[in-house]
């Protein structure tokens, strides 16, 4: 019989299915959804399908409560081990702490680098107590690797394949889409696109300026390689205001956010993928341009440059800072040929860290957590009983 992990996120969109889905095949899953009416990333409810056990907490109380609630519907389940995703989210301390009590080894899936923000002594040695608590982990890149290991977890117990995406879904739905409605009558593939939150780290307002930067020289033929922001946020009113001081009405649309089942409308007829972030821990956006057969250009801060894009071979890499190095790389994704091969190339490289990686690099870090269940010390307790009296 296939062991039985329980796997947490906070509110389940489509790659959280996917994944669990791909663990499904070595694995006996349940998935577990902390705050089911969660609405961060406006998706629509998916559905939990078999052969994945569904168990929705309540979404909300103190930690105490979710601890009592894990403990009433977790328990007689039994599982062999538990999965979450990081050390912040009230609902993860919680499960470790139920995973504490009732000696079930915890896995912790994580997307974060060393490099991502500026670290505080203090913060990191809390957080080195609260790793103490974990017997495995599951990342996709070394340097999310590295980062454990720096908070202490063995590098012996880190596995690979966190940050999947349903490859397949988006490869075939992609390969017929038709022109989404509002788009202007283009060429098909000459359009960019990004897709995003609109807010500060996505760095959209210099994307703008290096777009403008583009196009001087170019017709003013709004069907010659508009820019495409899918998305929503904060920022929206001050990117339509710099949009319109740059005159690039007609050439930069925003379609506003979309979900999952149109998405492939948009990743199927565009020219070329880009994201500016100034930080970003992994992407999964890229995964989805990639997956689709979409040449990308990306920041070198994203996690997912690290792992899918090797510069000049399956995309291009640009300084996220650097507006110059933003409107060249627009400008060599209109080069046709070679951005057939970045993808070609960026589309082999993808299809190695689909649901199926999640799920294999899930079931090793299940055999290595119940082999060794992580023995934290009496400072590693004592820390744990400390910060979840302060929640």
């Amino acid at each position: 019989m296939a062991p039985r992990v329980a796997i947490l996120f906070d509110n389940f969109g489509p790659y959280h299915i996917a994944r669990m889905l791909g663990a499904a095949a070595p694995l006996d899953v349940v998935a577990i959804e902390a705050t089911p009416r969660g609405t961060e990333y406006g998706w629509d409810k998916p559905v939990v399908p078999a052969p994945l056990h569904y168990l929705p907490l309540a979404g909300a109380g103190t930690l105490r409560e979710i601890v009592a609630e894990l403990d009433s519907k977790l328990t007689p389940l039994a599982p062999a081990a538990i999965a979450l995703p990081g050390w912040s989210s009230r609902a993860a301390f919680a499960a470790l702490i139920w995973a504490r009590q009732r000696k079930v080894p915890a896995i912790l899936m994580s997307e974060t680098n060393g490099w991502d923000f500026a670290r505080k002594p203090i913060a990191e040695w809390v957080k080195r107590r609260i790793v103490a608590h974990y017997s495995a982990g599951l990342v996709t890149s070394d340097s999310q690797a590295r980062y454990l290991v720096d908070l202490g977890l063995n590098a012996d117990a880190i596995f690979r394949g966190y940050n999947a995406v349903d490859n397949a879904y988006f490869a075939s739905t992609s390969a017929n889409a038709t022109m989404p409605e509002g788009l202007p009558e283009t060429p098909h593939g000459r359009y960019f696109l990004t897709s995003n939150r609109f807010i500060e780290k996505k760095n959209l307002a210099r994307l703008l300026d290096a777009y403008a930067a583009f196009r001087r020289g170019r017709s003013d033929d709004p069907a010659d390689w508009p820019l495409v922001l899918l998305g929503d946020g904060a920022l929206r009113a001050a990117l339509e205001t710099q949009r319109k001081a740059l005159r690039l009405e007609r050439h930069v649309l925003m379609p506003g956010f979309r979900q999952i089942d149109e998405l492939p409308r948009f990743y199927g007829t565009a020219g070329a993928f880009v994201h500016a972030s100034t930080t970003e821990q992994w992407g999964l956006v890229v995964n989805e341009a990639m997956a689709s057969g979409l040449p990308v250009a990306i920041s070198n801060r994203c996690g997912c440059a690290e792992v899918l894009v090797e510069d000049g071979v399956t995309g291009l890499l640009f300084d996220p800072f650097d507006t110059a190095a933003i409107t060249r790389v627009l400008t060599r994704l209109t080069a046709t040929d070679e951005s057939a091969a970045f993808a070609a190339h960026g589309r082999a490289r993808v299809d190695a860290w689909g649901p199926a990686r999640f799920g294999s690099g899930m079931a090793e870090a299940v055999r290595a957590a119940v082999a060794a269940p992580a023995g934290p010390n009496g400072m590693d307790r004592a820390m744990l009983n400390l910060v979840a009296r302060r929640r």
